[in-house]
């Protein structure tokens, strides 16, 4: 086991991660930006070193200043936790090169899976099912039209560097798509320092169902069921739930053993999370795979009751998966999770500044994360997300109410918040009767 790990994040992921260092008794290294240096989680970790100033590439993305810190306190690993240099192949290799470890798969899998024409490609050859698409699109347009008809409209114009929703954009005809290419690709070049795009069938009202993987450095591969992750806005998750509704258990257990065989089969190792659309017909397609610990990993450790952050850690210091997960994993009840945001609850964009009053809900079945206390300040400089609040019930109208009940008693002055907008969606018929899909939210009245 791992004597003491660096945690190159910050926020809710940095102050889940510590909590699950301490319960492993490994001792822990926070850092932080200038700009965070009154977080509260610090104070719970071992030992907490600055790394430079607010903007993230100059602390959180800044690789050699968190390789000079976990070299300098003597840090055997670290975790990445999620976003900035968590799917990263560069800064995996470049730990792995001075003798530390990193929480999270081979750099060949950040590598393989980055590049969403290549995962394709690679998980269509493993057995996992894949929807009509096109490879990266060349300069000609001529070439990229061929390809939208051959495919069949509508289409999505997707990054092949990056995912996360960014750049992704509809077209339902030659002229759109021509328009699309432009702006697409100038948003990956933006986004991901790279304007590879290619183009892949857009389904018509799909669910977005992901499937939670663990694997260790042995050859074995497990899952942990499901999460439905269908309420989005502009591609980014609103609500996450597991386990997915109306959906029977049979047809989504046969698709993450299909999962669980193909990443067998591949040789992967320690955790991610295979994406999938599926259509009102059944029908599944592969989006990507997310080579890292999720933001919504809480509403499966809610219905499992695994650890998913300690087991990730455990795996990726070698433990066989059989030591780290109980023999048989069982569903038990239903859990939704809810992303707060510092944002107008009406136009949704960002609203920075300080946390006047930050009272989270104290509830039981309800858990929060968060990197923020009352006195704090909300900055500009990084997603704004404050707060996952993740209720469980032991069914799912239950975890809707707890929900509901607990983002009404969630008190937050000094800032907007979208908790507006996310005690709406617990009181719409679509949300509570299980009639979700990616495009719910476009087609909701304003």
């Amino acid at each position: 086991m791992f004597n003491r790990v660096l945690v190159a994040n910050r926020g809710a992921a940095a102050a889940r991660i510590i909590r699950a260092l301490n319960a492993l008794g490994i001792q822990s290294v926070a850092v932080y930006s200038e700009a965070d240096r009154d977080a509260p989680y610090l104070a719970e970790a071992g030992r907490a070193v600055c790394i430079g100033p607010a903007p993230p590439r100059a602390s959180y993305l800044n690789a050699d200043a968190i390789l000079a810190v976990a070299r300098e306190t003597a840090a055997d690993a670290v975790h990445p936790g999620y976003g900035f240099l968590s799917e990263n192949a560069g800064f995996a290799e470049l730990l792995i090169r001075h003798g530390i470890a990193f929480i999270g798969p081979d750099p060949r899998w950040l590598d393989a899976m980055g590049h969403k024409t290549r995962a394709r490609a690679m998980m269509a050859e493993a057995g996992i099912p894949v929807g009509s698409g096109s490879a990266v699109l060349p300069a000609d347009d001529g070439e990229a039209l061929a390809a939208a008809r051959r495919i069949g409209y509508p289409v999505l114009v997707k990054p092949a560097a990056g995912g996360g929703g960014v750049g992704m954009l509809p077209a339902a005809d030659d002229a759109e798509l021509l328009k699309a290419l432009v702006r697409a690709r100038s948003m990956a070049q933006r986004g991901f320092g790279n304007a590879d795009v290619y183009l892949e069938r857009l389904l018509v009202a799909p669910r977005h169902i992901e499937f939670q993987i663990m694997a260790d450095n042995h050859g074995a591969v497990r899952h942990l069921f499901e999460r439905d992750c269908s309420v989005q806005r502009r591609h980014q998750k609103v609500l996450e739930e597991a386990a997915a509704p109306g959906i029977g258990r049979a047809e989504l257990e046969a698709m993450a053993d299909t999962s669980v065989r193909a990443l067998a089969r591949l040789g992967y190792n320690n955790i991610g999370t295979v994406e999938m659309l599926r259509s009102a017909t059944g029908h599944y397609q592969f989006i990507e795979m997310n080579t890292r610990l999720q933001v919504e990993h809480a509403v499966t450790e809610a219905v499992t009751g695994v650890d998913i952050v300690a087991s990730q850690i455990r795996l990726a210091a070698g433990e066989r998966i059989g030591s780290v997960l109980p023999d048989s994993v069982r569903l038990h009840g239903h859990a939704i999770e809810a992303r707060v945001y510092a944002e107008d609850p009406v136009r949704f964009l960002p609203s920075p500044g300080p946390l006047d009053l930050f009272r989270p809900p104290v509830m039981e079945h309800v858990r929060v994360e968060t990197g923020y206390a009352e006195g704090g300040t909300v900055t500009p400089y990084y997603d704004p997300m404050i707060a996952k609040v993740i209720a469980w019930g032991e069914t799912r109208s239950v975890a809707i109410g707890r929900l509901r009940e607990a983002l009404a008693a969630f008190a937050v002055r000094g800032i907007s918040t979208n908790i507006p907008a996310l005690l709406a969606l617990t009181e719409d018929a679509r949300v509570l009767a299980g009639d979700i899909h990616t495009g719910l939210l476009a087609a909701r009245p304003a």
